[in-house]
């Protein structure tokens, strides 16, 4: 299923300034036609050497550096993409184009945190941005922010309350929120929108599974595959739910049905390491982890489950890189400091395993652990909006 309006904001621009380097004004209008033409075309390889030949006659052009920044977020490269987008923003700082890019950036790479800030500028410079103000309300649901979220995301209500996803999706930050009434109105209106569609069920089982109803997730689920049973992360649902019952068999089988229906999820391999961990099935383990983050490298519970698998057997480089990958995802997560100071002390290096576990301390003191909350169960990771693939 695809996210609700998660589209690139494409700025084409034009040359800031002449060169005073001997560049024609020809030849950099030539780059930018051609590089803006190749763009359209999706011929991004031409529009890229187009783009970076107009930075070489004007190194300080911005139109040139947003164009860029579009390319490599077409082709999914989210770190070049912001690379030329904060450049562009420091020498635009009022284009708020360029900001909701940045902020498209950090949200296609599961960033959320960081995704934040610029979609709260655009939309306070431009209240009536659809795609900022759902993007922003995404967000804030992601960061388990539950109110800001919801009120983020109700006043799209006139215009979006026949969308499914953009429902459902209020109907959860409502319901965790405590904001009964505008949950049950959500639901309300999901029914009403849906009818009896195997669609509906899957996104009711959706919302008891976020409040942690799995009995009633676990009958709307199975409603659905009644119906449809190849219905895009309905096994992966039916899963969790039956995981978080623990009845991890049920579960196994549940996330290797999705995966054959859609064998691109890490979320069904990062679940099937977890089980196989949990079933001493350490090498069906580090097997099923290793495809998660081939898939998803920003699935930081997959680089957590290696780094306990290679410290059980005393891979400890290897070990200490799965923990910094995992670090990097998560930098706020106790379980990773915990066990890297672990990995440390077995290392004989001391005084880094004990600054580790002085972090730790301080981060189960702030209770931000939200890895822990992942690999554990009591936070519910949906992948309908985190999947990479919908723009």
């Amino acid at each position: 299923m695809r996210s609700f309006l998660i589209l690139l904001f494409v700025v084409f621009a034009g040359p800031a300034a002449l060169s005073q380097n001997g560049n024609s004004e020809d030849a950099i209008r030539q780059a930018y036609e051609t590089g803006d033409k190749a763009l359209r075309a999706g011929n991004l390889a031409q529009a890229q050497t187009s783009f970076e030949s107009v930075l070489r006659m004007l190194p300080e052009d911005v139109g040139a550096r947003i164009n860029l920044g579009v390319v490599f977020m077409r082709e999914k490269k989210w770190t070049q993409a912001l690379l030329y987008l904060k450049e562009a923003e420091k020498r635009a700082p009022n284009v708020t184009g360029i900001r909701l890019n940045i902020g498209l950036a950090e949200y296609h790479q599961g960033d959320y945190a960081a995704a934040i800030p610029p979609f709260e500028s655009v939309l306070r410079e431009e209240p009536a941005s659809i795609q900022a103000r759902h993007l922003l309300g995404l967000s804030y649901l992601f960061e388990e922010r539950y109110r800001e979220a919801a009120t983020t995301l109700e006043p799209l209500w006139p215009s979006s309350n026949s969308n499914l996803t953009y429902l459902y999706s209020l109907a959860v930050a409502a319901g965790n929120a405590g904001l009964r009434d505008l949950e049950e109105r959500s639901l309300a209106r999901l029914l009403e929108v849906g009818k009896d569609s195997p669609l509906v069920h899957l996104l009711k089982g959706k919302a008891y599974l976020a409040r942690e109803d799995f009995s009633g997730a676990i009958e709307e689920f199975q409603i659905a595959a009644q119906a449809e049973s190849r219905l895009p992360l309905l096994h992966y649902n039916l899963g969790v739910a039956y995981r978080r019952e623990g009845h991890l068999d049920k579960a196994r089988e549940e996330f290797l049905i999705d995966s054959g229906i859609e064998p691109g999820v890490a979320f069904d391999y990062d679940q099937l390491g977890e089980i196989a961990y949990r079933n001493q099935q350490t090498k069906a383990a580090e097997s099923y982890f290793r495809q998660a983050v081939r898939l998803d490298p920003r699935l930081g519970t997959s680089w957590f489950g290696l780094a306990k698998i290679y410290k059980q057997e005393k891979r400890f480089p290897e070990a200490l890189d799965a923990l910094a990958r995992a670090g990097a995802i998560d930098p706020n997560s106790a379980s990773v400091h915990y066990l890297r100071a672990q990995v440390l002390t077995e290392l004989g290096r001391s005084e880094e395993a004990e600054n580790e576990l002085s972090i730790v301390r301080r981060l189960k003191a702030a209770g931000l652990d939200k890895l822990e909350k992942e690999v554990n169960g009591p936070s519910y990771h949906d992948p309908e909006f985190a999947d990479h693939r919908s723009e």
